[in-house]
């Protein structure tokens, strides 16, 4: 298992390499930034949540026009908002101030900076980005007790008038449209999370033929290749409409392969048995990551909202849109630590 300074060390290697600078959602190339995620997610899925969290925060800061960071910075992305953490800004001559507790604070022992929400005086949501070496800035891993995930180490971060720079305008964070685009990227992580039980089943076919596991891995292969079917068209949608607002769009992505992680879960585990579970640390690793980090979802929550919003939207053909893909570039994405592709395609 990788310790967090092996962690830290694969993300600096990533960034380092240039993989960070991922185009932008909307840009053109959207299912090119998607299979860069999917690819880091199909390596490891607790270095794919600090690869997201550092291109997301690019690509929040590039949106709303805030000044160019420190090519050798990594970023987080902080944006939970559970009623026990809250974070207040306070704003004066010399700048804005946070103050309080922040939870859910991926990586926080790795990042050298964040962009994370918090509350101004007048109850408005508001966006900033603080450097977490300073004085007044106090990392803790309060309340992280995971197995699953537990190398991403969410744990709490507290603030005492930490300086901070205030990005874009309150409210702007969840009205931009790529605040929805974003939320599509993270199903593009729970994709790619999923690809190596593919592999693992197809590989222990290689060794012996067992019709219990070819159908166990046609089952497999037919739900990622919904997903992926569906993923693509959203990244056409997106492309085609850069401003529109993406939320039927994200909700119903992230349901899919949420839905499809499930099935190949279930379907990898009783075709491979209890072996990997116990005897591959790899493989037991993301039978234990991959639950956690679709747990993202907020399951019926989301699913009601999706309901809701395509009731509004006079049915599911009005609220999509979607085209037909032609013309998306494959990209060259991320290679597997060996270097080599699955040859099934099943790659986003």
């Amino acid at each position: 298992m990788k310790q967090p300074a092996d962690l830290s060390r694969s993300l600096g290697q990533l960034l380092a390499a240039g993989s960070g600078r991922l185009p932008l959602p909307g840009s053109g190339e959207t299912l090119r930034r998607w299979q860069a995620l999917a690819d880091v997610a199909a390596r490891d899925l607790a270095l794919a949540k600090l690869f997201e969290g550092h291109t997301d925060a690019l690509a929040i800061m590039a949106e709303l026009g805030a000044a160019e960071v420190d090519p050798a910075s990594v970023w987080g992305t902080w944006a939970a908002e559970p009623p026990s953490a809250r974070l207040e800004l306070k704003r004066s001559a010399q700048g804005a101030r946070l103050t309080g507790r922040k939870a859910w604070c991926s990586g926080a022992e790795i990042v050298s900076h964040a962009v994370l929400t918090a509350w101004d005086d007048q109850g408005a949501q508001c966006l900033a980005a603080v450097a977490i070496g300073q004085p007044g800035v106090t990392v803790t891993t309060d309340g992280w007790h995971a197995v699953g995930m537990g190398r991403a180490a969410s744990g709490d971060v507290l603030f005492d008038a930490a300086a901070a720079v205030e990005i874009g305008e309150p409210g702007q964070y969840t009205a931009r449209p790529g605040f929805w685009q974003g939320g599509c990227g993270i199903a593009a992580c729970w994709y790619g999370g999923a690809v190596p039980f593919a592999d693992a089943v197809a590989d222990l076919l290689r060794r012996r033929d067992d019709p219990h596991a070819a159908a166990h891995l046609g089952a497999i292969d037919a739900a990622l290749a919904a997903a992926r079917a569906l993923l693509t068209e959203t990244a056409a949608w997106i492309d085609a409409n850069p401003a529109a607002p993406a939320r039927i769009q994200a909700l119903r992505s992230r349901a899919a392969v949420e839905e499809t992680v499930g099935t190949v879960l279930s379907h990898a585990g009783r075709a491979l048995g209890a072996g990997p579970l116990c005897r591959d640390v790899a493989l037991a690793q993301r039978f234990a990551d991959l639950p956690v980090f679709v747990r993202q979802s907020h399951a019926e929550r989301d699913l009601a909202e999706l309901g809701r919003g395509l009731s509004n939207a006079n049915g599911p053909s009005d609220a999509s849109g979607l085209s037909d893909g032609d013309g998306l570039s494959d990209g060259d994405g991320l290679s597997d630590d060996d270097g080599e592709r699955s040859g099934h395609g099943w790659r986003l």
